[in-house]
């Protein structure tokens, strides 16, 4: 069922319940917060449970630091913290880290951070001297807090998963999107990557469409947020061209990816990402006229300012509630992706 909201559509996954199964919000030892970052995702996720957030008080003080309070008793519960590492990123991340602290101290039986958004996930490794590699150190800074797991979704490289030495399961927002495109029903898809760091994310993604057609978009990164596209790698002529990626950060890969695939022949180009971070100039490159739609989720969220005609917005909130049951209940998470 799709609500409209302005000029972009907000869909929601199918996926339910099972119905042998009591409700999840009977079990009185599960509770859902939410931090500052995406409470409306928080909220969706709490009604498919069945669910109230748990209250909490967030406040700061005059030089700008964060005091946070949960208002209820947590004392032997499984608390499942809902709060992406988006805009502001500093700040969102201390207040994830705080929040668990708060919950250990208030002798909570199991913390999970569910990160939707993973930020500082594109330094994961060295590519020059003297670098940070700050997908470790958050990594490290969530599990001294006191996090016992993480539920996290489409981090930039699945090798950040090693990164925790506690139990992190990795979900994927590709389902939502595949969904969607599925209903559009859509004829001569091409799946393209927009770099070849992204194959592996593309391929995935074209089997489950019918094992449709994959092309490489072939470039060479000059600088940070600044991308040379060169060529196409694959036939696109006359075809709907699909960009899968994980995030769409500035636009600037996506958008000379989209012009280069129009001047290689493509019929339609739809961007597909699950992370809409959209710093500047995102906005009016993404606007532009190059792609019939840009579909993003909402695991991060988008001021109303910043959507525009051809934006999609799709919904993770039923995949993340029905993750978080399948943790409670001990159940697989693997299998809902197969």
């Amino acid at each position: 069922m799709n609500a409209h909201r302005g000029s972009a559509v907000l869909s929601t996954a199918t996926f339910k319940l099972p119905s042998t199964t009591t409700g999840i919000a009977e079990n009185h030892r599960l509770r859902l917060v939410s931090g500052s970052a995406n409470v409306p995702l928080s909220q969706e996720v709490a009604r498919y449970l069945g669910m109230d957030l748990g209250p909490m008080i967030r406040k700061r003080f005059a030089d700008g630091e964060l005091y946070i309070q949960i208002q209820e008793s947590i004392r032997g519960c499984d608390v499942y913290l809902i709060q992406p590492c988006c805009q502001p990123v500093n700040d969102h991340l201390m207040e994830l880290l705080i929040m668990i602290d708060a919950c250990r101290r208030a002798s909570a039986r199991q913390v999970t951070a569910v990160i939707p958004y993973y930020g500082y996930a594109r330094a994961d490794r060295k590519t020059a001297g003297r670098e940070s590699i700050t997908a470790k150190l958050v990594a490290n800074l969530i599990t001294q807090a006191g996090a016992n797991r993480i539920l996290a979704m489409d981090l930039h490289s699945a090798q950040i998963q090693g990164y925790f030495d506690i139990p992190l399961d990795h979900v994927y927002g590709s389902p939502v999107i595949l969904d969607y495109l599925v209903s559009k029903e859509l004829s001569d898809i091409v799946v393209v990557s927009p770099d070849v760091g992204g194959v592996a994310r593309a391929r995935a993604f074209a089997k489950k469409l019918n094992d449709a057609p994959l092309a490489i978009i072939d470039k060479r990164r000059q600088a940070h947020n600044v991308a040379e596209v060169l060529n196409v790698i694959g036939d696109v002529k006359g075809k709907t061209a699909v960009l899968v990626d994980d995030m769409i950060d500035t636009g600037g890969t996506i958008t000379e990816g989209a012009k280069l695939l129009r001047e290689e022949g493509a019929r339609q180009v739809y961007a597909c990402a699950t992370h809409a971070v959209f710093s500047p100039p995102a906005i009016e490159r993404l606007s532009s006229g190059l792609f019939e739609e840009v579909i993003v989720t909402n695991t991060i969220p988008i001021p109303e300012g910043d959507r525009f005609p051809q934006l999609q917005v799709l919904s993770v909130a039923n995949l993340l509630g029905e993750t978080i049951w399948r943790i409670h209940e001990d159940s697989s998470v693997s299998s809902m992706f197969r």
